[in-house]
């Protein structure tokens, strides 16, 4: 066997495996294990992942195996919790974990389930307390998953299976965990104002016998019981993980002014008990009202949810049988009666109506439909009877995509993020260290910032300067912090991003992730391919004009007869366009096709020739009068052909793929927005221009091959640096949709086109590109906004509370007011104007 065979017939060893890497959180741990791996001679390519910890690598498996990737992260240093080698056939599982509600409660709830053999990818979405799990075919079931993360400390509400068909109802579940959040609030409140109520008589007017001891056994629920004992539990593991959270202020803040309160038993001092009980009580309602205020900022989801059809009506053996959406299979026959959702996504086999589409494109006119007609689930067929072969169930359906895509986008991270969770890493550990400093400084120094007491007793009720130094240096101490919890500064990004995400779902614009919302803001210049993206794709009548002699009606009539004989696109084109000018097409006899020339036919009697001038002058035609009409048309960019009746040229019939109705204004809009429209075309150059003129673009590139495109990506990349979109809507724009910097796909277009897409519009009209711009801006003016106040709130706060001029008490409501404004200011994102037509 010569060495060639030897070669094409030895085993394909390439494999790849995923190392979940749970230490590795930064960038440079990141390249610490990348390089470990890649001084392997097998190892041909490392990607890490620090989102979610995985470290994907390719490498020859002849030399070396998973375990030689496990021993060489491993002595590099960190621990490897788990190697995947997946075989493709994964499923995902969705679980609701409603005290999720934190970064570091999600890296608890993603730690214990990295540790399950079998899990191929771990999403974690704080916005709706959802953890999605792709697990391997010999993976864990989804009991196994809720037993992992119960065990971790968190309940599961609801586990569902991404079939499309167990999907739990969001509704229920939200308004669980608010009726939750509202039992434990009233657990905290009633004692807490029993507390209240006994300790204005008690220090103002007479000593209640025994008052310490029944503010201490009414606080114990409130500090140990209601929310405590969640907040205290979370708080002790992230000590024990050595990632603080906020939990660990809020513990702090309540537990050790209970404890010391208890002192009062056998050493007469002043109580702090009160203190612990009024934090803890304003603490649960702060999380209530921010899960209610949450529930009005990720309202996008249930209303998608609440959109589709319960039921369906099938033909069964000739019978009608109303059966459950989630019971449907492909192929089933649905009966739709008028006012009725369309149960799932179909073709229309039977009937003619007109079908509002408004919840898959935001648009309120009705489209008409007809038999062979494609309708989506959760539309309205408003007028006639239809009878719809599904063709599209459970998961796979146009709702349940848009859902994943919203889902996605809400869980999803924006690149500014990753600064502001650098410093919140840091921010509570420094927050304990001033907490420490100030306690020091008022218990040792107390005589020398006793002018600053002095100086807000003048207009501080809550100052007291004549205060004992122990008593001060506590009451600084927890204010520290309390007043520092950076709830707001959590709900900062994902609040906005689930109202952003939800208005452009509920307009048709699609937006899949955060970077994509970030880098959607910066664009410089958006590329647009031409036909069905500017165009309509379809070829349509669009000029007819007769010969001396003949008119309109005589010329189109004869060609449309004739070519109704014809299976080319252009000859539909005329067909379509004499029916709509209400003609009557004619039979004919004797057709012929001529190649490269055009067609040939008898109409009553009368030879008729349609196609180009060498067809009409190989019959002995002079064409001459028509030359100037002709090549008018043909540098407009339309194909142009000419008639003929009898002996005599008939005229000229020209056809063109139409420009959408709102491309001009779409490109007109983008300029304004000052960002500059290339069109990059595979047509020729003749017809780019003339489409170019037309809607008013910047720069053409025509005769451009798919695989060009990408590297007219990249040449725009080099002039106006990376902030270059795409706009693109077949197979062969997927590859640019990926090298630009955001890809926008056309929604009638491509699976792949969609698939490979930062964003999609659902419609297909490019004024959507100027709504996702804005949005894009918008959202992102949002994230910055709440950053800044959250921040400042922070930066302000600290000072003020380690001087000793703020209250714990005040403090705590002030916390709660700051991550209320952040989900408020993200809620007044609901009223923005994304475009003129909006009122």
């Amino acid at each position: 066997m010569n060495e060639h065979a030897a070669q094409s017939t030895a085993p394909n060893t390439s494999a790849e495996s995923v190392l979940v890497v749970p230490g590795m959180g930064s960038d440079h741990c990141a390249g610490i294990v990348r390089a470990a791996l890649e001084r392997l001679d097998a190892v041909k390519s490392v990607n890490a992942n620090i989102a979610n910890h995985h470290v994907t690598v390719a490498y020859d498996s002849a030399a070396a195996g998973p375990e030689e990737l496990r021993s060489a992260v491993e002595g590099a240093g960190y621990d490897v919790a788990r190697v995947d080698t997946g075989d493709g056939n994964n499923q995902e599982i969705r679980l609701v974990v409603p005290g999720m509600g934190s970064d570091h409660c999600a890296g608890i709830v993603r730690g214990a389930l990295e540790r399950l053999d079998g899990i191929q990818a771990i999403r974690t979405n704080i916005a709706d307390h959802r953890v999605t799990v792709t697990v391997s075919t010999t993976g864990p079931d989804g009991e196994a998953l809720r037993s992992a993360v119960e065990h971790a400390g968190y309940d599961v509400a609801a586990v569902e299976t991404e079939d499309g068909n167990d999907r739990a109802d969001d509704a229920a579940i939200d308004e669980a965990y608010v009726k939750q959040a509202w039992r434990r609030l009233w657990v905290a409140m009633i004692p807490t104002a029993a507390i209240m109520a006994l300790m204005m008589p008690h220090m103002l007017w007479e000593p209640i016998p025994g008052y310490l001891a029944i503010i201490a056994v009414l606080a114990f629920p409130v500090v140990f019981l209601a929310g405590g004992r969640a907040t205290h539990s979370s708080a002790w593991r992230s000590l024990k993980s050595g990632h603080l959270n906020m939990d660990v202020l809020i513990s702090m803040g309540s537990l050790p002014p209970y404890l010391i309160g208890l002192v009062g038993f056998v050493y007469p001092m002043t109580s702090f008990i009160e203190m612990a009980a009024t934090i803890m009580a304003f603490h649960m309602l702060g999380r209530y009202l921010e899960h209610r205020a949450k529930g009005q900022a990720s309202s996008a989801i249930r209303k998608l949810l609440d959109m589709g059809a319960k039921t369906a009506r099938v033909e069964r053996d000739g019978e009608e049988v109303e059966v459950p959406v989630k019971e449907l299979q492909t192929g089933a026959i649905m009966i739709v009666r008028p006012g009725e959702k369309i149960p799932t996504d179909g073709e229309v086999i039977e009937g003619e109506s007109s079908v509002d589409e408004s919840i898959a494109t935001g648009e309120s006119a009705p489209v008409e439909k007809a038999t062979g007609a494609t309708v989506l689930g959760a539309t309205i067929n408003q007028q006639g009877l239809l009878k719809v072969r599904a063709t599209r169930v459970g998961k796979d359906t146009f709702l349940s995509q848009v859902i994943r895509l919203v889902e996605e986008a809400q869980g999803s991270r924006v690149p500014v993020q990753e600064l502001a969770d650098r410093i919140t890493a840091r921010f509570v550990p420094a927050v304990l260290g001033i907490a420490a400093l100030a306690f020091i400084a008022w218990l040792g120094f107390s005589g020398t910032l006793e002018p600053i007491l002095l100086w807000g007793e003048g207009f501080l009720p809550w100052v007291d300067a004549d205060q004992p130094p122990l008593v001060l240096a506590i009451l600084a101490t927890i204010a520290v912090l309390v007043i520092a919890c950076p709830c707001a500064l959590g709900l900062a990004t994902p609040t906005a991003l689930m109202v952003g995400s939800g208005m452009g779902a509920e307009r048709g614009v699609l937006i899949r992730s955060g970077s994509a919302i970030q880098s959607l803001k910066d664009i410089k210049v958006v590329v647009l391919d031409k036909t069905g993206t500017i165009t309509k794709g379809e070829p349509a009548l669009t000029d007819v004009i007769p010969a001396e002699g003949f008119t309109e009606e005589q010329a189109l009539t004869a060609a449309a007869a004739v070519e109704a004989g014809s299976a080319h696109p252009l000859a539909d084109a005329i067909v379509q366009g004499a029916k709509d000018r209400g003609l009557a097409i004619g039979r004919v006899t004797g057709f012929q096709s001529h190649t490269a020339r055009g067609v040939e036919a008898q109409l009553d009697g009368e030879r008729v020739l349609v196609g180009s001038r060498r067809l009409l002058t190989e019959h002995g035609m002079d064409v001459t009068a028509l030359e100037e009409q002709l090549a008018e048309l043909e540098s407009a960019g339309r194909t142009a052909m000419l008639v003929a009746i009898g002996e005599r040229p008939a005229g000229i019939v020209a056809v063109a793929d139409t420009i959408k109705d709102d491309s001009a204004a779409a490109i007109e809009a983008l300029h304004q927005l000052g960002i500059a429209c290339v069109m990059v075309t595979g047509d020729n150059e003749r017809t780019a221009q003339a489409v170019a003129r037309e809607v008013g673009l910047d720069e053409v590139q025509a005769g451009v091959f798919p695989e060009g495109k990408v590297d007219a990506i990249r040449a725009l990349q080099d002039r106006y640096g990376q902030h270059v979109a795409m706009v693109g809507d077949g197979i062969n724009d997927a590859p640019a949709l990926k090298q630009a910097n955001v890809g926008i796909a056309i929604g009638a277009g491509a699976d792949v086109a969609i698939e490979a897409a930062d964003v999609t519009l659902v419609r297909g009209e490019l004024t959507k590109v100027v709504e996702a711009v804005n949005l894009s801006r918008l959202t992102f003016r949002k994230i910055v906004q709440n950053m800044f106040w959250a921040w400042g709130y922070n930066v302000a706060a600290i000072p003020i509370a380690a001087t000793g001029l703020l209250h714990p008490m005040i403090g705590v409501v002030a916390m709660t007011a700051s991550s209320l404004s952040v989900i408020g200011n993200s809620v007044l994102l609901k009223r923005a104007r994304l475009s003129d037509g909006d009122r």
